[in-house]
């Protein structure tokens, strides 16, 4: 998500789903449902199996899971496959870990009926709402389906939100003399060629978060996405704005000593640039509070659809949330696991501090369809030259 792996998101909104990413330009519209599996296929439920040990003995007889876009340093997805394969002997195949949500798509389109095809997408909300309308998602209700917010899953089953964060920046604290902590403090000339992003804004929902944010830290809206444009046109034409994509390993190397992207992102380049003797500070900017999720789905034709429905069950399991918040994540149901008992309190005492109340807006399915349109049409203008 490579720590910065470029995929495109959306924390969802509390009316419609906030999707941030870019919708899924180009994909292949598909009527057909193809894909194995007999009974697995096209089981919406693990009581479709029988119940919770039904589907582990199916899962464990397919012995496999196709992903795509995984980076294990990426919301700790390392630890999450890492527990999976224990604890049910399902062996995960991550291709392409630092691949975007339109790859991931892409992938599913192109390779249907094959065994190579993903049995999973973790993507940014948009991807997987356009998805949904053009029947590549498998319907199946994950066993906390219930608890899922209304306003952060389908109603018909074929994605739901799993994990979010706020966008951040991120600052080497040794190379830079004084960090910047808001949008605002990115346009002083001592920042010259160090302002990174990690990736595109028209393929990466991290860049897109940026993008948005910037524009509410500079008179825009959820309407209007162009002040975030024009921010970064500013940000390149007074040279502070530095092309390449951030990572850990760019930031070691001194290539890219600030970066904008989701707090448990950034809060995870700490944690590991900590023993690389880097000092890593985080900051959520005040002027450009934005905010976003990521949405899971089962491939319609998944060669592994056992095994994806188990994945599913676990993610969304106390287990699996809590390995999100150990990420520095804030996973869906934190709410409900807080009102449970079951969230693990010292992992979500240490996300970072939100601004104010810790309340936040999120936009509308309409609104971010226009952004995406408008940041498509004028990113590489706003950084031509």
């Amino acid at each position: 998500m490579r720590l910065h792996r470029a995929r495109s998101a959306g924390l969802a909104c509390s009316v419609v789903v906030a999707a941030l990413g870019l919708s899924a330009c180009g994909l292949t519209s598909t009527n057909e449902s193809s894909g194995g599996g007999g009974k697995a296929a096209t089981a919406t439920s693990a009581e479709d199996f029988g119940g919770m040990d039904a589907l582990v003995a199916a899962a464990k007889k397919e012995g496999r899971l196709n992903a795509i876009a995984l980076p294990r340093d990426w919301a700790n997805y390392g630890e999450i496959i890492d527990t999976f394969e224990k604890k049910y002997g399902i062996k995960v195949e991550v291709e392409n870990p630092d691949a975007s949500s339109q790859d991931e798509i892409n992938a599913v389109t192109s390779r249907k009926g094959q065994d190579r095809s993903p049995d999973v997408i973790d993507v940014g909300s948009a991807f997987a709402v356009s998805a949904a309308g053009q029947n590549l998602l498998a319907p199946y209700r994950v066993s906390a389906f219930d608890q899922i917010p209304k306003a952060q899953k389908d109603a018909q089953a074929r994605w739901y939100n799993d994990f979010g964060g706020y966008v951040s920046i991120g600052c080497d604290a040794a190379r830079v003399r004084k960090c910047p902590k808001t949008f605002s403090d990115l346009m002083d000339p001592q920042y010259k060629g160090q302002i990174a992003l990690t990736g595109n804004p028209t393929k990466s929902s991290s860049a897109f978060g940026a993008v948005y944010a910037a524009a509410l830290a500079d008179k825009g809206s959820f309407d209007d996405i162009k002040p975030g444009l024009d921010f970064f046109a500013r940000l390149k034409k007074a040279g502070n704005f530095n092309p390449v994509e951030s990572s850990p390993a760019t930031i070691q190397k001194g290539e890219t000593p600030i970066s904008i992207t989701w707090d448990y992102l950034n809060t995870g380049y700490a944690d590991e640039l900590r023993t690389k003797g880097v000092d890593w500070k985080v900051s959520i900017p005040s002027d450009g509070v934005y905010a976003e999720y990521y949405s899971q789905a089962i491939v319609k034709w998944a060669p592994h659809p056992a095994a994806a429905r188990l994945w599913q069950e676990f993610l969304y399991s106390p287990e699996g949330q809590n390995l999100w918040l150990k990420g520095h994540a804030r996973p869906v149901l934190m709410s409900e696991m807080q009102k449970s008992g079951t969230l693990d309190a010292a992992f979500a005492a240490e996300l970072p501090q939100t601004p104010g109340n810790g309340t936040v807006a999120f936009p509308t399915e309409g609104q971010i369809s226009t952004a995406k349109q408008a940041v498509v049409q004028g990113w590489s203008q706003a950084v031509a030259g």
